[in-house]
């Protein structure tokens, strides 16, 4: 018998049985083509079911014209959507998996400038995102939004679905209507619970009609907007047991926050696995058909023991099926070691779309490339090689694992005892440390490839080339930059981060804490993360930066209002729109926006985070040396891990034969 007594048993949503209790819940992919499900978006979907998952719920489709809220939303009310939607069932199908449409009306939550019409509210109130006064809907505008909704229902039965969800969580009318915070209206449609609910009824009714009794539905509720004025969990408890009793709904799937707390609805590495349970658990308690529990569920121990707890009936696995799609298969055969654990990030997954990209994911570059990268693609290639890659951080091993599953004879030097390179030093800061699984991750891939390790071993070009491979990848990353145009920073309390780290927080040995300076010209975890270090360590820390506010690109992965909220009250003096212009003796920083200048008493470390130089020489002494020599990582040029990763699979397929242009 299986350690997972609950999370790979069959369960019934309605007329639909499930093969297990593993959800891909609904998330943007950016996939799709013509606002049409693509081919891409197709492939991405079967991949997760081919991995063994239960019920894969699509992302979101727009129920009406009206509703354009960003430029690849897929358009379910246009009726060319039907023959995408066949293929799309039709391959998830033949892999076992149900598939549900999530259907969905944006609301005041988008743009008006992609249809040049004005979006759609309960009430003139803007999102605080979006900052649009939307138009306020009457009766004709609102019998058409639940028209639209019973259309979209016909459409997705015509295109084989097999159940629809109904959103009415984070970024939709509905939830929006609910909301006493954006519903200020005072006729049949706002003021008391009932009134605010009931186009969210009025929309249920319709589309079961749609859609008959041969398919599944549900819903899924935002548990609580985290907002003063806004949805609590007790209306919203009440609100899902009045649904639930009105017999229409076969499940209802939860979530947590609205664009204003969006670093609560997919809640990144601070947060705690498993942190939307409490409010998922209250909604199961108040209805009778099952429950879909969300947050951060990352590990198949934790999903089966809130299965066993009955917080929850299912469990939707979003960001951990996109770093392996094969999660589901890999937990259910107890080869839990071998699967690819997502580290919440949001570098790719989340990031990615609000740079209007399609998703990805730092660990598994195949997202949205499925047909090419996919598990399928690993054959063997025509011309097998002795692959030498020099350099053990992500990049190198990334390279190293998929020149092997190709079948190269591949070989990975380090020339330290551990692999990881620089991201062992990041695991080790506050809030960081499940960096540390994705060097986990990529070490028992290497393993599991076949490549031969190295470690321990300082390669040089002589010997590079005494091994006699047909192909060098090189991947040995990058030497710290120290900012040495500014006077005064070759001096004794200079430190670069990783030189810091290696010497532990306190100045001296024996010596208290004390004043630490960080100048940041990254702008993300580098320096963020390590002024929490220093700050646990007993330092007060100056945070200078000449952006307009301190880790200016944590908003995309959702870190930075956690950042501020855990750091209000600590000793740390930001210092935004300043830079560092003399560090021989105190500090002097210069206000850009004022002009003047500021100096710093007491600064025992001054901290430069800044990208470094490539240390590309070997690649350089090798050139015209070997038949083929690729780059790789902060080899080629400094960047972030998720990109040095991407550099390595790249490199990889080119040994196999394979030059993949990404989207």
């Amino acid at each position: 018998m299986s350690q997972y007594r609950h999370l790979f048993r069959p369960i019934r949503l309605g007329p639909v049985t499930v093969r297990n209790r593993v959800v891909f819940s609904a998330h943007l992919t950016n996939l799709a083509e013509h606002n049409l499900p693509s081919e891409r978006l197709i492939q991405y979907y079967r991949e997760r079911a081919r991995g063994g998952c239960g019920l894969i719920i699509t992302e979101e489709q727009s129920v009406h014209p009206s509703d354009f809220a960003y430029e690849k939303l897929i358009h379910a009310f246009d009726p060319a959507v039907v023959p995408h939607y066949r293929r799309m069932t039709q391959a998830v199908k033949r892999e076992g998996a149900a598939l549900f449409c999530q259907i969905n009306h944006n609301g005041l939550q988008g743009f008006s400038h992609f249809n040049d019409e004005p979006l759609w509210g309960p009430s003139p109130v803007p999102d605080g995102l979006f900052r649009e006064v939307p138009r306020t809907l009457g009766e004709p505008e609102l019998a058409a939004l639940i028209a639209g909704f019973a259309r979209v229902g016909t459409h997705a039965r015509a295109g084989g679905f097999d159940g629809v969800e109904v959103q009415a969580s984070h970024s939709s009318l509905l939830r929006q209507f609910l909301s006493p915070r954006t519903n200020r209206r005072r006729d049949r449609w706002g003021g008391s619970l009932e009134n605010r609910l009931r186009l969210t009824v009025c929309c249920l009714e319709a589309l079961r009609e749609a859609i008959g009794p041969a398919l599944a539905l549900g819903i899924r509720l935002c548990t609580d907007e985290l907002e003063e004025g806004g949805l609590g969990l007790p209306e919203v408890v009440e609100a899902a047991a009045r649904l639930d009793a009105l017999g229409v709904l076969d499940f209802f799937n939860t979530s947590i926050g609205t664009t204003a707390r969006l670093w609560m609805v997919e809640g990144p590495m601070s947060v705690p696995a498993g942190y939307q349970s409490a409010h998922t658990a209250a909604i199961r308690e108040a209805v009778r058909v099952p429950v879909i529990g969300v947050g951060r569920i990352n590990d198949p121990v934790l999903a089966d023991r809130l299965l066993h707890e009955g917080v929850c009936d299912l469990i939707g696995v979003v960001r951990g099926q996109i770093a392996d799609a094969e999660w589901a298969a890999k937990s259910a055969e107890e080869r839990t070691a071998d699967v690819r654990k997502c580290i919440a990030c949001n570098q790719y997954c989340i990031g990615l779309m609000g740079l209007n990209r399609p998703l990805s994911c730092i660990q598994n570059p195949a997202n949205g490339e499925e047909a090419a990268l996919g598990e399928e693609s690993y054959r063997p290639a025509g011309r097998l090689k002795r692959v030498l890659v020099i350099g053990g951080g992500p990049a190198g091993m990334e390279a190293a694992i998929v020149a092997a599953r190709h079948g190269h004879r591949t070989t990975l030097c380090e020339r330290s005892d551990r692999l990881g390179g620089a991201v062992n030093a990041l695991a080790r800061v506050p809030q960081r440390l499940e960096y540390g699984d994705l060097i986990r991750n990529k070490t028992g891939e290497l393993k599991r490839s076949g490549a031969e390790l190295v470690l321990g071993r300082e390669a040089d070009a002589a010997w590079v080339l005494a091994q006699r491979p047909d192909a060098v990848i090189v991947a040995t990353g990058q030497q710290e930059g120290r900012l040495l145009h500014i006077p005064g920073m070759s001096g004794p309390r200079v430190a670069t981060p990783l030189e810091l780290l290696a010497a532990g927080r306190s100045p001296a040995a024996g010596s208290p804490a004390g004043h630490a300076l960080i100048l940041d010209e990254i702008g993300f975890h580098q320096a963020t993360s390590l002024a929490e270090w220093l700050i646990e360590g007993g330092w007060r820390v100056s945070f200078v930066t000449a952006a307009f506010y301190a880790g200016q690109d944590l908003g995309a992965t959702l870190d930075l209002d956690h950042w501020h909220r855990r750091l209000a009250g600590k000793p740390l003096d930001l210092y935004p729109g300043h830079i560092l212009i003399d560090a021989q003796a105190d500090p002097v920083l210069l206000d850009l926006y004022r002009s003047r200048q500021v100096t710093l008493t007491g600064v025992e470390r001054i901290v430069p985070v800044a990208h470094g130089h490539s240390r590309d020489g070997m690649y350089r002494a090798l050139r015209g040396q070997v038949e083929e020599l690729y780059r790789a990582g902060d080899a080629l040029a400094p960047k972030d891990v998720g990109e040095a990763i991407l550099d390595g699979h790249r490199a990889g397929r080119r040994v196999a034969g394979l030059d993949l242009a990404w989207q």
